[in-house]
Order: C-alpha cells, then sequence, then structure tokens
C-alpha cells in the first residue's frame, strides 16, 4: 500500500504545482526503502526521482528539500546519479535557488555516516570545490557553483564537523591551485581560500594550528604579488576581509604589514587600473570593524591623490570609500583628502564622481539642518573657493535633498542680493536707515554689489537651482506663481545694478525661466538687441537672447528676422518690364545674411531650440527653406566667376547657407513625415542640381582653374555626403533614396579627380548596409538593388584609392590612414549583419582582388630574383595591401571570412596564374603571422598547393620568374602544411 502511495504522489506532484503532494510525500518518504534499487521495477522510479532534483517546486519548498536530502541515502550508486543530474541543470537553475540546492547537500552530509558520507564527500562536494577552482570565471555555472560551496563555507561556524570536512576534501584541491601556471585558476582558487579562511582541523593542537595559520598568511603574501592583476585584486580582497574579521586575534606585525602592503603599494599599481579599484571597493570591509579606526586613520590620508586617477572607476571606488569614512565616523574625511582637491575634481569630473562627491560635502555647504542664512553663508564661501566646482554642487544638490529646500535656498539668494542693493542705494543718498524691509546677516555686510564675481556667481546658483527643480515648480503651481511673481518684481533693478558682463548671462537665463508678460520690459527689447546685433563680431550673447524667445514660444519672432536677412530669389524675366515700373521702398536697417546664419544654426543645433522652431507654422518653415535654397544660385555664380552681377552672398556665407538648406530638409523631412517624402524630395534634387551644375562644372574645366574653386566645391560635396549620411543612418532614407545616392556616388567617382570624399562615402555604405535590417517595407528586390550599388561603389573606390597611390604615393598614403577607421567600420558592418551573403561575397572578394594585383604587380616589377623573399609579417607588404590586411586581422570573424572567400576564388580560377597564386601565398603567410591566426589558413594553402601543381610543366624553363615562385610558393607551403 505505502509503494503505491508513494508512486502515485510521485508522478501527481511532477505533474501539478500544488505543494500538498510534496508535502504527503515527504510523509511517507520512507516508503522508498521498500524499493530495491537495483531491480528493474525501480527504473522508473530513479528517473521521476531524479526529475524531482530540477523542479522548482521540490527546491522551493520546505519539505521538498527535506525529501530530496533523504533521497541520497536510498543507494550509494544512487548519489552519482542525483550530482550528475543537479550539474546538468544547473546552468538552467535561477541562481537564487543555489542557496537551496546547497542546503539540500548539507542536510544530506550531515544526516549521512559510513561509505554514503564518503560518496557525497568525495563526489558531490569536493567535486564542487573542484569546479570552483578550474571553471573558466566566465562560464555560467561558475557562480553558481561559487554559491553552493558558500553555503558550506558559512556552516562552518555553526556547525559541527564542517570545518574538518572543507579542510580534508580542499587539501588536495586548493593548494595546488593558488600555486597553478593558469591565473585564472590561481584567481579562482584566491575566491575560495579567501572565503573559506581559516581553513583548519579543529584537532590540531596549539604548536599545528600556529603553523597552518601562518602557512596560509604567508599564501595571502604570494597574493598581493601575483603577477596576474585579478589574483592580486582576489588578495586585496582576503585581505580586507580577513583582517576585519580577525582584527582581534591577528599579529599586530602581519597586520599593518598586510594593510601598508595595500595602501602604500597596490594603491598606486601602474600595470592595472583593476587592482587600484579593488583597493577602494575593499578597503569599506574593514572599516565595518571600529578596532580599524585608528590604523586607517594613519594609512589613508597618503591615498588622496588616488582621486584623481586616470581611471574613472578608481576615482568612483575611492569617493566611495571615503563616503564610507564618513558613514561610519572613522576620521574626518577633509583629512584624508584636503577640501580643495575634492572641489578641483568636481570642477571638472564626470556625472558617476560628481554626483558622489557632491553627496560627501553636501552638509558641508548646505546644512539643511541650520538656519537658512548660513545656507547663503556657505553658499558664498563655496563660491569664493572654487567658482566652477561650486555650479557642479548645486547642479546635483536636488538629488540629496527636497525640492522645498532648494526653493528655500532660491529665495535665501534673493533675498542677500536685495540687501546687497538695498545697502548700495543707502549709501549712494548717504542715509543711515536701514535698507529696507529685507532681512539682514553678517554675510549682508561682507558682499556689496561691487564684487561683481561673486554677484554673477550668486545669480548663477539662482539659474542652476531653478533648472534642477523646474518641473517639480511646473506641478506646484503656488510655488512657481510665488518664485515668479518675486523675482519679476526685482529683475529690472538686478537689470540696471547688475551691469557687469558677468552678471548679464545668468540674468538673462533668469528672465528665460519666467514668462514673457512677467517681464516685459525685457522681453520687448530682445528682437531689437538681436537685430542690432554686428555681423562678424565675436560676441556670443544673441544665443541666451535666442534661449529666451525658444522658451517664450517667440521663435517665429526670429524666423521672420531670419528671412528679412537673408536675400530673395531674383524676380522671373517675364515680370522684368513690370517690376521696373515698381517703385521700390528701401529698408533702412541693413541686411545681415552672415548673422542670419548664425541664428539659424544656433537653432538647428541645439537639441530644445530646434525643437522650439520645427514647432513654428510650416508656412513660414517653408519660407525659410526657400530662402536658403538661394544660395545654390550663389554657388554656382562663384563657381562659373561669370562677368555678369557679383553674387548676394560671399563665398563662406553661401556654403553656410547651403550646409543649413540640407540639414533644414531633413529636419523638416523627420517632422513632418506623415505628409510622404515632401523635403526629402528636395535633398533629392539638390543631388540632381549637384550632378547638373557642380560636377559638370568640374568635368568641363581645366585643371589650373580648378585649383583656384577647390574648396568651394569640395565643401558642396562633403555637405551633401555628410547629410546624406546622417538620413540613412536615422531611417529616412528609403531604398530609392540610397540607389539614387549610390549612383550618384559611381558619377562622383568618374568625375572628380580628389579623394577627400572617400570617409563620408565609407560611412555612407556603412549606413546602407547596417540599415537594411531596420526597414521592413522595402522589397527584396529593391534591397538586392542596393545591395549590388554598394559592391560596385566599394569596387570602384578601391579602384581609385589605387590609382591615386600608384599617380601620387604621397598623397595616397596619407589617405590610407585617414581611410582605417571608416574602412574597418565598414567592413565590420558586412561582417556583422550579412555573412554569405551577395554582398558579404562582393565586399570580400573586392578586398582580394585589390590586395592580389598590387602584390603581383610588385612581384612583376622585381628585377633580383634573390628578393623575391616570402613577407616576414605585414610590414612587407605594399602599401595599400598592408592597410587593407591590416583590418581585416584586426577580427578573427573578418579573417575567417577573409580566407573562406580566398579558397573560394583559388578554386573557382578568379585568382590563376603562378604570380597570382604566389600573391595570395603572402597573404596567407601574413594572416598567419597575425594574432588572430585560424584553421582555415592551413585549408586554403592546401588548395593553393594543389592549384600550383598544375603549372609544374609549364616552369621547366629555366631562370624564368614563374619557376621562381613556384619553387618558393611550393616550398612555403609546404613548410606550412607541415608546421
Amino acid at each position: 500500500m505505502g509503494k503505491t502511495a508513494f508512486v502515485m504522489l510521485l508522478r501527481r506532484s511532477l505533474r501539478t504545482k500544488t505543494g500538498a503532494d510534496i508535502c504527503r510525500l515527504w510523509r511517507i518518504h520512507q516508503a522508498l526503502y521498500c524499493f530495491d534499487y537495483h531491480l528493474e521495477e525501480s527504473r522508473e522510479i530513479k528517473d521521476m526521482l531524479l526529475e524531482c532534483f530540477i523542479n522548482v517546486n521540490y527546491i522551493k519548498k520546505e519539505e521538498g528539500r527535506r525529501f530530496l536530502s533523504s533521497l541520497f541515502n536510498w543507494n550509494i550508486n544512487f548519489i552519482k546519479m542525483i550530482h550528475g543530474t543537479i550539474k546538468n541543470q544547473l546552468q538552467g537553475l535561477p541562481k537564487s535557488l543555489m542557496v537551496h540546492i546547497a542546503e539540500i547537500y548539507f542536510r544530506a552530509w550531515k544526516k549521512a555516516s559510513g561509505k554514503i558520507m564518503e560518496a557525497i564527500e568525495n563526489d558531490c562536494i569536493q567535486d564542487f570545490m573542484y569546479h570552483g577552482v578550474h571553471l573558466p570565471r566566465r562560464s555560467p555555472v561558475h557562480p553558481r557553483v561559487r554559491k553552493v560551496l558558500s553555503y558550506f563555507h558559512h556552516q562552518k561556524e555553526v556547525r559541527q564537523g564542517v570545518e574538518e570536512m572543507l579542510y580534508k576534501l580542499y587539501k588536495p584541491i586548493l593548494w595546488r591551485g593558488l600555486k597553478a601556471r593558469n591565473s585564472e585558476v590561481r584567481s579562482n582558487a584566491a575566491l575560495l581560500f579567501v572565503e573559506a579562511f581559516p581553513i583548519r582541523h579543529p584537532g590540531f593542537n596549539a604548536i599545528e594550528m600556529d603553523s597552518e595559520i601562518q602557512k596560509q598568511f604567508e599564501e595571502l603574501y604570494s597574493l598581493l604579488e601575483d603577477p596576474y592583476p585579478m589574483v592580486r585584486s582576489a588578495g586585496i580582497l582576503g585581505v580586507c576581509k580577513i583582517t576585519s574579521k580577525y582584527w582581534e586575534m591577528m599579529p599586530p606585525t602581519i597586520l599593518i604589514d598586510l594593510l601598508k602592503k595595500v595602501t602604500e603599494e597596490l594603491a598606486f599599481d601602474l600595470s592595472s587600473a583593476d587592482v587600484r579599484c579593488s583597493v577602494f571597493k575593499c578597503l569599506p570591509i574593514i572599516l565595518d570593524n571600529k578596532l580599524s579606526h585608528p590604523l586607517l586613520e594613519q594609512l589613508l590620508p597618503a591615498l588622496k591623490y588616488c582621486l584623481h586617477d586616470n581611471s574613472e572607476k578608481v576615482r568612483v571606488a575611492f569617493v566611495d570609500m571615503l563616503l564610507k569614512v564618513k558613514a561610519v565616523r572613522a576620521a574626518k574625511f577633509w583629512k584624508i583628502c584636503p577640501m580643495e582637491h575634492i572641489l578641483a575634481r568636481l570642477e571638472s569630473d564626470s556625472r558617476p564622481v560628481c554626483r558622489r562627491l557632491v553627496g560627501l560635502i553636501f552638509n558641508s555647504f548646505l546644512p539643511v539642518n541650520q538656519p537658512e542664512a548660513v545656507w547663503c553663508e556657505r553658499c558664498v564661501a563655496l563660491l569664493q573657493m572654487n567658482h566652477a566646482a561650486a555650479r557642479r554642487f548645486y547642479q546635483y544638490a536636488h538629488e540629496h535633498t527636497a525640492c522645498t529646500n532648494i526653493a528655500k535656498l532660491i529665495h535665501v539668494i534673493r533675498h542677500c542680493l536685495n540687501a546687497c542693493i538695498g545697502r548700495a542705494l543707502s549709501a549712494c543718498r548717504e542715509d543711515a536707515e536701514e535698507p529696507g524691509k529685507e532681512n539682514t546677516s553678517a554675510l549682508d555686510q561682507t558682499l556689496s554689489v561691487s564684487d561683481a564675481a561673486s554677484m554673477a556667481g550668486l545669480l548663477e546658483i539662482v539659474v542652476i537651482l531653478w533648472r534642477s527643480i523646474h518641473r517639480s515648480l511646473e506641478n506646484n503651481k503656488e510655488a512657481r506663481v510665488y518664485t515668479v511673481d518675486k523675482f519679476a518684481s526685482v529683475l529690472p533693478q538686478y537689470m540696471r545694478v547688475f551691469t557687469d558682463d558677468r552678471c548679464r548671462t545668468p540674468l538673462c537665463v533668469l528672465a528665460s525661466l519666467m514668462p514673457a508678460p512677467a517681464v516685459p520690459v525685457f522681453s520687448c527689447g530682445v528682437i531689437s538687441t538681436l537685430r542690432n546685433q554686428e555681423e562678424g563680431t565675436a560676441d556670443r550673447t544673441y544665443c541666451i537672447l535666442l534661449d529666451c524667445l525658444c522658451s517664450w514660444g517667440h521663435v517665429g519672432h526670429i524666423l521672420e528676422l531670419v528671412c528679412d536677412w537673408l536675400p530673395e530669389e531674383p524676380p522671373q524675366s517675364k515680370g522684368n518690364l513690370a517690376s521696373k515700373r515698381k517703385v521700390r521702398v528701401q529698408d533702412p536697417c541693413p541686411v545681415k545674411p552672415g548673422l542670419a546664419l548664425v541664428y539659424v544654426e544656433y537653432l538647428l543645433t541645439h537639441p530644445k531650440n530646434r525643437e522650439c522652431l520645427l514647432s513654428a507654422p510650416q508656412k513660414k518653415l517653408n519660407c525659410l527653406l526657400k530662402a536658403l535654397e538661394v544660395s545654390k544660385g550663389d554657388l554656382e555664380s562663384i563657381l562659373q566667376s561669370s562677368d555678369g552681377s557679383p553674387p548676394r552672398l560671399s563665398e563662406g556665407t553661401a556654403l553656410r547657407a547651403f550646409s543649413l538648406y540640407c540639414r533644414l530638409s531633413i529636419h523638416l523631412q523627420h517632422k513632418f513625415c506623415s505628409e510622404g517624402k515632401l523635403y526629402l524630395s528636395t535633398l533629392e534634387d539638390t543631388g540632381s542640381w549637384l550632378e547638373s551644375k557642380v560636377l559638370s562644372f568640374i568635368h568641363d574645366q581645366d585643371e589650373e582653374y580648378l585649383k583656384l574653386h577647390r574648396v568651394v566645391y569640395q565643401q558642396i560635396i562633403q555637405t551633401y555626403l555628410t547629410v546624406c549620411k546622417d538620413v540613412i543612418m536615422v531611417g529616412l532614407g528609403d531604398c530609392k533614396f540610397q540607389t539614387q545616392l549610390l549612383q550618384w556616388s559611381l558619377g562622383l567617382m568618374q568625375t572628380v579627380k580628389g579623394l577627400f570624399y572617400v570617409s563620408l562615402l565609407l560611412g555612407i555604405l556603412k549606413e546602407i548596409t547596417g540599415s537594411s535590417l531596420t526597414r521592413k517595407t522595402d522589397s527584396e528586390e529593391e534591397v538586392a538593388v542596393v545591395f549590388d550599388m554598394v559592391q560596385k561603389v566599394f569596387q570602384r573606390m578601391l579602384e581609385c584609392m589605387a590609382w591615386s597611390f600608384k599617380k601620387q604615393p604621397e598623397e595616397g598614403l596619407q589617405l590610407l590612414y585617414s581611410v582605417q577607421t571608416p574602412l574597418h567600420e565598414f567592413i565590420g558592418t558586412v561582417q556583422c549583419w550579412h555573412v554569405d551573403t551577395p554582398v558579404h561575397r562582393g565586399v570580400f572578394s573586392t578586398l582580394i582582388a585589390a590586395s592580389v594585383v598590387e602584390i603581383s604587380h610588385q612581384l612583376r616589377k622585381v628585377s633580383d630574383m634573390e628578393e623575391l623573399t616570402p613577407p616576414e609579417g605585414l610590414s612587407a607588404l605594399p602599401p595599400f595591401s598592408r592597410c587593407l590586411i591590416g583590418i581585416i586581422i584586426k577580427s578573427p570573424n573578418v579573417v575567417r571570412s577573409f580566407l573562406d572567400e580566398l579558397k573560394a576564388c583559388v578554386i573557382s580560377e578568379d585568382i590563376e596564374g603562378i604570380v597570382c597564386l604566389t600573391a595570395v601565398v603572402h597573404l596567407i603567410l601574413v594572416i598567419n603571422k597575425g594574432k588572430h591566426k585560424s584553421s582555415k589558413v592551413k585549408d586554403v594553402a592546401a588548395t593553393i598547393d594543389r592549384k600550383l601543381k598544375a603549372f609544374m610543366e609549364i616552369t621547366l624553363e629555366e631562370d624564368s620568374l614563374e619557376r621562381f615562385l613556384y619553387e618558393s610558393s611550393s616550398r612555403t607551403l609546404g613548410a606550412l602544411l607541415n608546421s
């Protein structure tokens, strides 16, 4: 009856997700011993029991774990099956379940005895230990094995017999692992050693125990001096964990020696940032032990310059350590790292470091538990200590306190500024009365409106603080209205009093944070100020004024001003007579097309302003686009240098306008993409204009004339290619656009002799090959046409580069260096997304052809056959091939694909003849000597060797080049195949 119920409950518990059957099964688990392990009828029982070990319901439930641990006692042979099942499924089990898995093993070991216990220890626990030492760190199983072992390490302090078991089982594995030649094995062994320390037998007498502990301290020292950084990092972790835990029991000499080794040597390890980082990540572990504070207070100040470490992660870890020092009150953090160092770092460091530094010094400069007047005093003190650091401090201050405190600080600073102005006015009137209702303090008496640096600093802080809580103010209407009213009432006075240039910018920004009606005097004068700006001056005050208009939603005023300044299209020929009869009214204000373009470029460049610009009415945007398009006619006039009317725009201005025209058309296409390809077609028309006007001009003119206009036509082409690349990158260019662009590029390479555009063209090819994966609307036929064009453009480009290098070697060499990065990115994109496709094969066959042709040409030119020696490395190849192969050997995947295509070309006889085959031999020799060697090299070598044998009879003629190359290649291939 018990056997039947056991089988029924076991089967049902595996089918259902409820835990009730598992609880019932645990109550009758003794029924298992009624089954004979060796009988055939028990096979199904074994399979179901093993399935229980990978069933999450069993592992999560207490009764389930008890049941699973009891199964180890059924039969000694079943233990290996259990362990094998668990090991095979470790990778698929969540890490959170590893503690439960370890608990199952531990319970089984605790209840076992005799041979069962030996089997659990040797076949299970020691097997985990072995894999904990020898598994690669990148293996997903490794952290799971570590978690299982960690459970046993923690049990040794609370369970009798565990320490003895660990000592016995680790003895043949751990000490050997710590001495292994493989650095990763040493590192794994070090982590286990640190976690299990001290590994000792409880039966040792005092002398034996001291000897064993001394031996383990020596191991700890050797870890700190290991040549491999990961092992040294593990040693640092070990020192910090062990000293923190056993501070009272460790001899003082060993304690001080270990910590000095860490803080005086490894904290400044020049060979590894990871080791330096480990020092500061692990020292907080020691700080948890209060007994360590006096010693660390003496040692840590020597580390103050680590705040300026080249590695960001080291700086982050160092500041985290200072935060820990502050939290546990081990020492004054500014005695470890002086405040001037902290502020210097805060001034220039990255966001992760700055946020932590602000948290470190926050209470020093914004003590929220003290009176608000003190906040302002500390603010001024910080400004005087380091102006830039003060800006960064208040930029992140809102992350460390409530928004209400930030709002209070804004108004405290306003009170302070008002008091300064009041005192200045009183001094002017020579009146001894109090300066108004504003509160005064000791700080008020030390500040003056004549101190422009402090005044500008306080105004900047107000702006920074207001921006940091801008969203909170938007959600709190009452607080926003109060703040706007208060500052709107004093802003006119601030404008009159704070006349220094350093104060003007924050005051303008402050005005932009308020609605335009709140600051009518200022807002009404912004456009006139912009209109009166001088063209060509270096003054950038226009930036903040443009920001103001955008924040107020007045971008339409800017567009009207810009369109007024840009020249209109010339009148049509039909209306010439009528236009002559019209009375023209001269605008007294001079036009400033250059300044208009500066304004437009600023708006397009800054994201928030660009968003405001593009939200303007479409009619006004079209007007701006049309005004910018006029630049094409001026560029034509400049290129043609006709005797007619001079261009309305200068050369630099026309080029800038053309660039903005192209850029704006794409922004408009992105904004109004729902209306079709309205604006993308303007870019396509621009391509047609380039082909009919610019490229035809280049084709028709002589070399001397082109030299005079080289800058103009080169910048036009570069501007167009740059914008087209961006179009494809953001997904706006469909297959039709890409095909037209590639077709245009072929015409460009046919017409223009200089190769200034190659880097941009490679970027376009890269974006096209990558964008095909994200576009789902294009048909397979359209994509195939695009990729066919990509191959043609790439082939033509390499031909032009080879021709350029042949005609002008020095310029060609500079070109090769300049295109290495974009060429590497293009090849990498093709390799990553298009393996075993026509475009992949086409690109790699083009690379092969370019290299083989150049090397073959070099071989044929050699007059002395003794000079025909196989290349010793990449540097022995001719320049063009050296560049191409240098890019290819950077990636093992690219190397494999290159060799596959090389083999295919040899087999298909696309590469034939002794000279060309010898060139291929040179290529595979260089690849074989690179850092990414491939087994495919021998496959290619064997294929070439078979092809070469077909030329055996042809090379019988003595002293011929072919014979010499044949014999040399045969010897080289033989040595390679036999190596």
